[in-house]
């Protein structure tokens, strides 16, 4: 391998490296933006059925009741207000709609991924020139910006997730005997 050849291998390696924790990244929030919603969506429920309860409650006259009438009025107005600020939060902030634009940027990013991956292989192969290989790369860039500039910006606890499944749990590596169960016999190392 040239020297060239090194520089150019040095720069791909770092540009795929980025490139897989950008899309974990954008995994992980996605995930945590859907699971905030779904707990967001569920308290909305349980808020409004006890909201109601105190209002039923204030509304008609149960004689085994009446000590708790004025009890159930103050909660159904403390869990109403409650239930107003949450309502308030997700009319601003549609935590599903911003999720499904992290999943679909790390779509985008899947593919940029693979394809500076395979980029890394025909330079180790001597597949094909530098000069080719410099303008994928460029070209490559090209998409990653405009990858970057559709994608919503991710936060630090996605990061720090993402980082997790990476070194920690090993996301994105497989064993061979992994890798054989889902190959046909024809192409199994072992």
């Amino acid at each position: 391998m040239t020297d060239n050849e090194k520089i150019l291998e040095g720069q791909l390696r770092e540009c795929y490296g980025r490139v897989i924790y950008s899309h974990k990244t954008h995994e992980k929030c996605a995930d945590m933006l859907f699971k905030r919603d779904k707990v967001i969506k569920l308290c909305q429920i349980v808020l409004s059925a006890f909201v109601t309860g105190g209002l039923v409650i204030a509304f008609f006259d149960f004689s085994v009741m009446a000590e708790y009438k004025k009890c159930g009025t103050f909660l159904a107005a403390v869990l109403s207000t409650i239930l107003l600020a949450l309502n308030s939060y997700t009319k601003d902030y549609d935590l599903g709609e911003i999720a499904q634009k992290h999943r679909q940027a790390g779509a985008e990013l899947w593919i940029i991924r693979e394809k500076y991956l395979s980029l890394l292989i025909d330079l180790r192969m001597g597949a094909v020139s530098i000069d080719v290989l410099r303008i994928q790369r460029d070209k490559l860039a090209t998409k990653l910006y405009a990858a970057y500039i559709g994608a919503p910006s991710t936060n630090h606890k996605a990061y720090l997730e993402a980082q997790k499944a990476l070194k920690k749990l090993e996301d994105m590596t497989f064993s061979d005997d992994e890798i054989d169960a889902f190959l046909p016999k024809e192409l199994r190392r072992k």
